[in-house]
């Protein structure tokens, strides 16, 4: 597929393989029955609307001349041309063993010391919905009702993507294209795998999320009509159907994961100014966990100041935000072996069939917690979590109304644990922890034995790592409470009758 995707090859302008009907960018589509509104006419397919410019970057890019020229400028050259002063970075490629193009990447032109600016790219080459929608206030609207940014930014690429050598952002889409949506390990984001792909994760919640994001997208397309009627200085230079015509779902969920891999947070900006997709920034850029580089914003410009010293020729690296390897997996198609953000989710509930489940749940709330909790639990701090989740759950386990009303005239999160509570609480939690790691199809010899293979499928391998990392997270845990256990006072007591006791998950 074309693009990871703003629009496969099914439905570009190249010849289709053999085994795939052709399809042109204008084939004729059924169009559905729309409702008036009183700022669009309809003609030939396109509305007209009566105020607000679309979005024009520098030059008279709509003219043929300069289309002509733009199909033969690589993504460095036109940036140069349009605006990009000089910088401290160029672009190098590296082979992938998939049957796809190299990827890019940025790379030191020259050695750098942290606080050097790497690069800075103007407004006027930077994407942002202000600019694509011509109006903020429409922008903000937009996205605080259905639609996200990048929903957004997806179906504006994907109508620049239909302009062909006519978009000024021709080259930039072509760089979009040639990246497929693929991070620094050449993996698109579990989004686009196929179902066999995705039982690569099994075990893993991070294939439960995949299939939530892919829901959490298809409702956004739904949506889509609404950016047409509520943003025509978007719409009305484009002679082509409204967005849930023009474009299947398949494709506009391919343009989504790649405007997701490469867009960038900006801090200290408007609303809708918040999410841009900057040239030469990500996928481009590599993302790293331990970085304290961001692209940061000014009224010029989008700027790019390292954190530390490379040498010439040395892959540029910039922070990826507070995010565990589950979301940089998605988003990015990455997992990051050293990322201190890592974390597992672990939800604990209390029994609402308990017949002190009230009071209880009073309890919890007067200790910041609530009747259903989310714990989270850090690589490296995982001991640290457990502690955390024993009071709430030793709540569970009580069953006498006089311990009951005694910690509800205490203070704090105390709860009164005897030894065989105590057991019973920290075997529930054993029984727990083993039953995730019994989850996986694999252990974590047969992921080491995995990895050693140099001819992994990249999806394979990536996929295997965020699960051993799970996997090592999960073990920290058994040992912390084996420790915590073995440091009991009395070993042989048994652990004592639970009828209500918390829900794990």
């Amino acid at each position: 597929m074309d693009m990871a995707q703003l629009l496969s090859p099914r439905l570009s302008t190249s010849v289709a393989s053999p085994s795939q009907p052709r399809l042109s960018l204008f084939s004729p589509i059924s169009r559905r029955t729309l409702p008036f509104h009183p700022c669009f006419t309809r003609r030939r397919g396109l509305f007209l609307s009566c105020h607000a410019e679309a979005l024009v970057a520098p030059g008279s890019h709509r003219e043929e001349g300069s289309a002509h020229s733009r199909d033969h400028l690589d993504l460095s050259s036109w940036l140069h041309l349009n605006g990009l002063p000089p910088c401290k970075v160029e672009l190098k490629e590296k082979d992938c063993k998939d049957k796809h193009q190299p990827i890019r990447y940025v790379v030191a032109k020259e050695d750098l010391q942290a606080g050097d600016v790497a690069f800075s790219v103007p407004n006027s080459l930077v994407v942002t919905l202000d600019r694509v929608l011509g109006n903020e206030t429409v922008a903000e609207l937009l996205t605080t009702n259905k639609l996200s940014e990048l929903a957004c930014l997806a179906l504006y690429l994907m109508y620049e993507k239909k302009q062909g050598k006519k978009s000024f952002w021709y080259p930039f889409i072509k760089e979009l294209d040639r990246q497929r949506g693929r991070g620094q390990l050449a993996v698109e984001s579990p989004l686009l795998w196929s179902e066999s792909e995705l039982g690569y994760l099994e075990g893993s919640p991070t294939k439960a999320e995949v299939l939530e994001r892919d829901e959490g997208i298809k409702r956004e397309y739904d949506e889509l009509d609404t950016v047409w009627f509520m943003a025509g200085s978007l719409f009305k230079q484009y002679p082509f159907d409204i967005p849930t015509e023009a474009f299947p779902f398949e494709i506009f969920k391919q343009a989504f994961v790649a405007v997701q891999s490469c867009v960038v947070h900006l801090q200290k900006v408007s609303l809708a100014r918040r999410f841009a997709l900057v040239p030469m920034g990500p996928p481009l850029l590599a993302y790293k966990s331990n970085c304290k580089a961001m692209l940061t914003a000014t009224n010029e410009s989008v700027n790019l100041v390292v954190d530390r010293p490379y040498k010439a020729g040395e892959p540029i690296v910039v922070w990826c935000g507070p995010q565990p390897n589950s979301r940089l997996l998605i988003n990015y198609g990455f997992v990051d072996e050293d990322n201190p953000c890592d974390r597992l989710i672990i939800e604990a509930s209390l029994n609402t069939e308990d017949p002190q489940y009230q009071e209880k749940r009073m309890v919890a709330q007067r200790n910041g917690k609530v009747s259903v909790q989310t714990f989270q639990v850090y690589v490296g701090r995982e001991k640290e979590a457990i502690l955390d989740m024993l009071p709430y759950i030793r709540l569970g386990y009580i069953s006498d109304p006089a311990e009951m009303n005694s910690v509800i005239s205490s203070q704090g999160a105390t709860c009164p644990a005897s030894p065989c509570m105590e057991r019973a609480v920290l075997d529930q939690l054993i029984v727990y922890f083993a039953s995730r790691l019994a989850g996986y199809p694999t252990t974590l010899k047969e992921d080491e034995g995995l990895l050693a293979d140099d001819n992994l499928d990249p999806k394979r391998r990536v996929a295997t790592k965020l699960v051993m990392l799970e996997k090592k997270m999960l073990h920290a845990c058994l040992r912390a409470t084996n420790d915590l256990i073995n440091d009991l006072p009395d070993h042989t007591v048994s652990p004592c009758p639970a009828p209500y006791a918390p829900q794990l998950k």
